[in-house]
């Protein structure tokens, strides 16, 4: 990961809203929610969660997906994974591996199918 991809990142969920998104999303795991349900858990309104997941899309953290005529939105696993590493890479006196290797591997479990019961 770049620098100018890790602060475009952190500039996205360095807003209350955003973050509450990514989490809730998170949570839901890589099936991921409908807008209207993001919207209703967080108590948002369709114009505002249309703007901030706009935001957190175009920062990589969000992939949107149209099903029927509802669009699901999942958290990208795979850029947090990316962004955490990039934060850490220096960590450990310069052996990543000792420190990340957890880190990582509960990170990769989340994104899988398989895996989503042991990131709840």
């Amino acid at each position: 990961m770049k620098s100018t991809e890790a602060v475009e990142s952190l500039a996205a969920l360095a807003q209350e809203t955003r973050l509450a998104i990514y989490r809730l999303l998170v949570e839901s795991g890589p099936e991921g929610l409908a807008a209207g349900v993001i919207a209703e858990r967080l108590g948002v309104t369709p114009a505002t969660l249309s703007f901030h997941l706009k935001e957190l899309a175009r920062a990589g953290l969000v992939t949107p997906r149209t099903a029927s005529r509802f669009i699901y939105y999942s958290a990208s696993f795979e850029r947090m994974a990316a962004l955490m590493t990039y934060l850490t890479e220096n960590c450990c006196r310069g052996m990543p591996g000792e420190c990340l290797a957890p880190m990582e591997t509960a990170l990769s479990r989340c994104g899988s199918p398989q895996g989503k019961e042991s990131c709840a």
